[in-house]
C-alpha cells in the first residue's frame, strides 16, 4: 500500500464522509478549508487515487463521480505518518482498551487477487525447493535463521550486527562489548526456529500450548516469567492498555488460535498471528518476538517461504504495531508483511 500524501488523505476522508462526490465538490472543499486547489490539480490527484485503487470512478462527462473502493474494515487507508507524529496524549487521549471484537474481524485480510498471487509465489517456491540438494536447503535455512535472529532481536533494541550474529550462531563466539543478554536473545531465536523447523507438522493447527512453548524458548535465561501473565502491563509510547485479567487473556488467545485454525491459507494465518499476539500481549515480555516466530511457524507449516524480516525498517514496524494498538488498523503491517514475503521469495532458496 502506497503512503498517501496529506492532500490525498484529505480527499479520501472527504469522500468517505460523503460516500460519492464530483470534482467540483472537492475543489469547493479545499477552498473552504483555506487550501485552494485548481480543478486540474484535483483531477490529477483523483486519477492517481483511482490508479492506486483507493477510488472508483463512475459516470461520464459532467456526471463523473468518485467513491471509495470497498475495503476491509481493518485496512482503511490512513495517513499514518501524520497521525503518529502527534504526541500520544493528543492523538489518543485517555486509555485505549483492548477490543475483544478485533480478532473476529481478521478474516479476509488478503483479497482474492492477492491470494492468487501469493499462491503462485508459493508454488514457485515449492518447485525451487524440489530441485535443490538437501545441503543447499540446509544452508538456506541456516541463513534465514541467522538473519531473522539478528533482525528480530534488533527490533527489540539488540545492538549485535549481522556479522556478529553470524559468528555467534556459527562459531559460538560472543561479540566483545555487548551484554550477555544480547547473545542469549539471539541464540534463543535460533533455538525457537530450530524447534519450529523440526516440528512443523505440529504448527498446522496452532494451540495455546504451542505458542507458550515457542515463547519459553525465546525468553529462556532472560529473567522473564513463562506462561500467561496475570498482571497489567504498560507499553511505552502509547495509551493502549492490553487485557490485565488472566482468564480474559487466555480466552483471547484461544479465540485467536481458533481464527488461525479456521483460516485456509498460510499467509492470512501468519498475518493474524503477527498482529494478534502483539495486540493481546499475553506474556510478561517477548510478545513481539513470539508473534514473529509463530507467524513464521504458520508459513513453514504451510510449506511456503518463511520471513527473515531482514530488510524491514524497525521504525515502520513499530509504527505498524501502534496503528493496530490504537486504531485497529492493519494496513501498514499488511504492507510490511507483503514486502517481506516478496523479499524472502526473491532472496532465499534460489
Amino acid at each position: 500500500m502506497t503512503q498517501l500524501t496529506k492532500r490525498q488523505q484529505k480527499i479520501i476522508d472527504f469522500i468517505a464522509a460523503k460516500n460519492q462526490v464530483q470534482n467540483q465538490e472537492i475543489v469547493d472543499f479545499f477552498i473552504a478549508d483555506n487550501d485552494p486547489l485548481s480543478r486540474e490539480t484535483v483531477a490529477r490527484e483523483l486519477r492517481e487515487l483511482v490508479a492506486l485503487r483507493y477510488l472508483i470512478k463512475t459516470g461520464r462527462g459532467r456526471g463523473v463521480a468518485y467513491s471509495l473502493v470497498e475495503v476491509h474494515p481493518l485496512l482503511k487507508p490512513i495517513g499514518f505518518e501524520e497521525y503518529l507524529s502527534k504526541d500520544q496524549d493528543v492523538r489518543a487521549p485517555g486509555v485505549i482498551n483492548f477490543d475483544p471484537n478485533v480478532i473476529a474481524k481478521l478474516s479476509g485480510l488478503f483479497n482474492p487477487e492477492e491470494i492468487k498471487e501469493l499462491q503462485k509465489k508459493g508454488d514457485d517456491f515449492k518447485k525451487r525447493i524440489a530441485n535443490l540438494s538437501p545441503t543447499i536447503i540446509q544452508k538456506e535455512y541456516e541463513r534465514i535463521t541467522i538473519e531473522l535472529s539478528w533482525k528480530s532481536s534488533k527490533i527489540e533494541g539488540n545492538t549485535y550486527s549481522l556479522i556478529d550474529t553470524e559468528i555467534l550462531i556459527k562459531d559460538h563466539k560472543e561479540a566483545p562489548g555487548h551484554k550477555k543478554e544480547e547473545a542469549v536473545m539471539i541464540l534463543n531465536h535460533k533455538k525457537a526456529l530450530d524447534y519450529i523447523f523440526k516440528n512443523k507438522e505440529k504448527f498446522k493447527r496452532i494451540s495455546l500450548r504451542d505458542i507458550e512453548d515457542v515463547h519459553r524458548l525465546l525468553v529462556q535465561d532472560l529473567n522473564v516469567q513463562f506462561g500467561l501473565r496475570s498482571k497489567a502491563v504498560g507499553i511505552t509510547g502509547t495509551n493502549y492498555r492490553p487485557l490485565d485479567n488472566l482468564y480474559q487473556i487466555r480466552e483471547a488467545m484461544e479465540k485467536m488460535s481458533e481464527k488461525i485454525n479456521e483460516t485456509s491459507d498460510p499467509w492470512t494465518k501468519a498475518l493474524i498471528a503477527l498482529l494478534s499476539i502483539s495486540h493481546i500481549q499475553p506474556f510478561e515480555d517477548g510478545n513481539k518476538r513470539t508473534s514473529r516466530l509463530i507467524a513464521n511457524a504458520c508459513l513453514i507449516a504451510g510449506d511456503v517461504c518463511p520471513l527473515s524480516f531482514r530488510s524491514v525498517n524497525e521504525s515502520d514496524y513499530k509504527k505498524a504495531i501502534l496503528l493496530f494498538y490504537e486504531l485497529g488498523n492493519a494496513s501498514l503491517m499488511k504492507k510490511i508483511f507483503l514486502e517481506q514475503f516478496n523479499f524472502a521469495v526473491n532472496n532465499y532458496f534460489l
